[in-house]
């Protein structure tokens, strides 16, 4: 069992980011119209929460405890990441500014961010939010964190795909520019692949 500085740094983390995004939320309801949008990715995405709950709910019983192990060391160093992925979540959040939005879709003005976190990585959100969830999981013991962090990385993979073909109709050469010299999800990748 997770000492309890470990569920007080979970829930400030991902308490934190919930936070800010439903403020961030309203404030581009009220300051970013919607011009065009990809997706009705938002019903798919509670689905997948509910069922994830669901699925928590059924297993609480002990059913994953031969999952579940934790060591002192591996606590230390997913606290360290949870922390390091929320602050550069926050970060691409805060650079992304009104263009951010739950669902793909483009805003009036909408512009192609690059700088920031942007030049590490195309979707560095998404890249916090598995730092996230992996950080989440080490910290405290795997068991149900394995379901969760198999749930957000298929969801992930799924809203990029959206993401990916409304960027390249809306900026077109410009994005295509982009993807070629940035990678896509993990830092440095570029460094291990050839060009």
């Amino acid at each position: 069992m997770p000492h309890t500085s470990y569920w007080i740094i979970l829930v400030i983390c991902w308490g934190g980011l919930g936070l800010s995004w439903a403020i961030g939320w309203v404030y581009n309801l009220w300051k970013a119209p919607v011009v065009q949008r990809r997706t009705t990715f938002l019903p798919a995405w509670i689905l997948g929460i509910v069922l994830v709950w669901l699925a928590t709910m059924l297993l609480r019983h002990n059913a994953l405890a031969f999952m579940t192990f934790t060591a002192p060391w591996l606590q230390i160093v997913g606290a360290v990441l949870l922390i390091g992925a929320t602050a550069f979540t926050l970060w691409a959040r805060w650079i992304l500014g009104t263009m951010w939005a739950a669902v793909a879709e483009i805003k009036e003005g909408h512009q192609l961010r690059t700088e920031g976190p942007y030049r590490i990585t195309r979707h560095p959100i998404y890249t916090g939010l598995i730092g996230m969830l992996f950080g989440s999981m080490l910290m405290v013991g795997f068991g149900v964190w394995v379901l969760y962090f198999i749930v957000g990385l298929i969801a992930i993979i799924i809203k990029i795909a959206s993401e990916e073909r409304l960027l390249k109709e809306t900026f077109g050469e410009q994005y295509i520019r982009y993807q070629h010299h940035i990678p896509q999800l993990i830092p440095g990748k570029q460094l291990f692949t050839r060009q």
